[in-house]
């Protein structure tokens, strides 16, 4: 043991000095530091969750791992920019296989979401409401389980990095929560005992369209 640890040490000190040095971090800037136009998410660093009660004993969370999403971005005037997200139901990611059928091919199903039916959530802003320094509104219709809703979604800017010090690009980020009734769209298996209400949680950042 006493030999193996001065060992390990140098071996990690070794491994520390011949890695690349991280990038520095840059400073956050005002949406004014990023041009206008189209904007697409980044993938890596899109995350949508969502949030159920489950008897009251706990809040269920899952995911959606296949989202894509526009923004056309305004800086001036963000009031008058322009967002459309799409979400695959069918890559829901409950994190939770059972025996040879996972408790994701179940939220597919008929029982709720219906994705080999209803291929596709969309939401499409209609309107945008400035609440605060950093904070507003999205109000925009929401296509779910084959209906459609105005829904309204709270929305936090992070920050701009322009450009990111690794991808160079110059980088918008937010986050954003919605809720809404699953119920209103048809989804109604178990409404009671599992909650009506889901919550999305979203995070994500935007890159410039013509970077993909």
């Amino acid at each position: 043991m006493r030999s193996f640890v001065p060992a390990l040490v140098l071996g990690l000190s070794a491994a520390a000095l011949s890695a690349p040095p991280m990038a520095t971090p840059a400073a956050a800037q005002s949406i004014e530091n990023i041009d206008a136009g189209a904007y697409v998410n980044d993938p890596l660093h899109t995350n949508v969750l969502w949030k159920i009660d489950h008897f009251g004993l706990s809040t269920y969370i899952g995911r959606f791992a296949d989202i894509s999403a526009t923004l056309e971005l305004d800086p001036e005037d963000v009031t008058q920019s322009k967002l459309t997200a799409n979400v695959d139901p069918a890559s829901v990611d409950t994190h939770y296989p059972a025996d040879d059928k996972s408790f994701d091919d179940e939220v597919e199903s008929d029982m709720f979401l219906d994705a080999a039916k209803f291929p596709e959530a969309k939401f499409v802003s209609k309107s945008i409401e400035v609440t605060g320094d950093k904070t507003g509104t999205v109000t925009g219709d929401l296509t779910l389980h084959g209906q459609t809703h105005e829904e309204t979604m709270d929305v936090t800017f992070n920050t701009v990095v322009n450009p990111h010090p690794v991808s160079k690009l110059p980088t918008v980020g937010f986050s954003a929560t919605m809720t809404f009734d699953r119920t209103k769209y048809g989804i109604d298996t178990y409404a009671g005992p599992v909650g009506k209400e889901v919550t999305l949680e979203i995070e994500t950042e935007f890159v410039p369209a013509k970077a993909e």
